[in-house]
């Protein structure tokens, strides 16, 4: 295996405008590569190691749709079902300005898939309500039932389009499982696969285990190349905060961007994944089954052509991930099947259940340089096996 080329390509990263990254790789079940490049934090000289905490934004929605196939394991509901059966604020929707009632309903499966037709704009005045109703907390299912307020952007089923989708199936696996989105989690899979550096909100000690969260200000250049011909010069790093936005209040557990980890943890969630569900403990949180229809291809001819973003030629949209559909149109050099997705700070989880390789990469900056990073992280990846 030629890792070199890996660890060459996130040097090459790190002396680009990224203040530092780390990467976990693992092969037929044995970790076959570990590696950081740059900072942690760049002021004071800490090194990335790998073990710092860090946000991974969207990467947490393969979590939240793993704990919701757990779920449909055991019965509790059918793809096909409505979302009001399980938060009936959701049985009477409407569409656009004219609100015009929607035909059909919202199930289950337009939650995982996007097609749900929600939006992910947080300043309506549902999200409004969902404050003064819970004191600033913002549980999850109250925030949740909130949303239904809100017109869709087009009738269930009739589109693709990011949403808030994910953060409301964490709403559902509450009433279905009966407990707290986050304890869920917690106990079926994070401490199932022994990932116990990672939650949804920052514990006691967390501060001073954070990465530090940059932004870089490219001196208004808007795109990658231009970027590239000013990281010697006029862009510069900034500290973006401590924070997360889509963490709406103290009791919001984010099924859409809420898990804290280390590379090091998160990575273990990846390994079992691309083991058809099976962890590297040989505790199984799916069945291989449900991990194949997690990354089939849900999307029709007109769901389709909504998910268009460049870096994501060639791939459908399955149960909540990028799964790879058309190799020469994302010119990959990897599997039909590949599947994962990213995060809004750099974050990037890469499986592959052909070849049972799972790679979580990170670094920890807003404007990440996706279009940039991400497809040749995944070419480079696989040209190292």
């Amino acid at each position: 295996m030629r890792f070199e080329l890996l660890k060459n390509f996130m040097d090459s990263l790190t002396g680009w405008i990224i203040p530092g990254n780390s990467a976990v790789v693992y092969k037929d079940g044995e970790k076959v590569f570990e590696y950081s490049s740059g900072f942690s934090d760049k002021e004071n000289g800490t090194e990335m190691t790998g073990s710092e905490l860090i946000y991974i934004y969207s990467c947490s929605k393969p979590v939240t749709v793993t704990a919701a196939l757990q779920l449909y394991e055991q019965g509790k509901f059918l793809m096909s079902d409505p979302l009001y059966e399980y938060i009936p604020e959701y049985r009477d929707m409407y569409i656009g300005i004219g609100r015009k009632k929607a035909e059909k309903p919202i199930t289950l499966q337009n939650l995982f898939t996007m097609t749900a037709g929600l939006s992910y704009n947080t300043e309506t005045p549902a999200f409004k309500k969902a404050s003064e109703l819970t004191g600033g907390r913002m549980d999850t299912l109250s925030v949740a039932k909130c949303i239904a307020e809100d017109p869709l952007q087009f009738e269930p089923g009739g589109g693709w389009s990011y949403s808030l989708c994910h953060d409301v199936l964490a709403a559902a696996v509450e009433v279905i499982s009966g407990m707290r989105f986050s304890e869920y989690v917690k106990k079926n899979i994070f401490e199932a696969l022994d990932m116990g550096n990672s939650c949804y909100h920052l514990p006691k000690d967390g501060k001073k285990r954070m990465a530090r969260q940059y932004i870089y200000d490219s001196g208004g250049a808007k795109d990658v190349v231009t970027m590239q011909q000013s990281a010697g010069g006029a862009g510069v790093l900034r500290d973006a905060g401590s924070g997360n936005s889509l963490v709406f209040g103290e009791d919001y557990d984010s099924g859409g961007a809420g898990i804290i980890t280390t590379v090091q943890d998160y990575a273990k969630f990846a390994a079992a994944m691309a083991n058809g569900g099976l962890g590297l403990n040989r505790n199984r949180i799916l069945g291989a089954g449900t991990v194949e229809l997690l990354k089939t291809n849900q999307l029709d001819e007109r769901q389709q052509k909504d998910f268009n973003w460049k870096r994501l030629r060639g791939y459908g949209y399955g149960l909540g991930v990028r799964t790879m559909i058309d190799r020469a149109a994302s010119g990959s050099n990897g599997s039909v099947g590949e599947f994962g997705w990213g995060g809004a700070a750099g974050a990037n989880i890469i499986m592959d259940t052909e070849q049972n390789l799972a790679v979580f990469y990170a670094h920890h900056m807003l404007n990440p340089q996706e279009e940039f990073y991400q497809p040749r992280l995944r070419n480079v990846v696989y040209s190292c096996i």
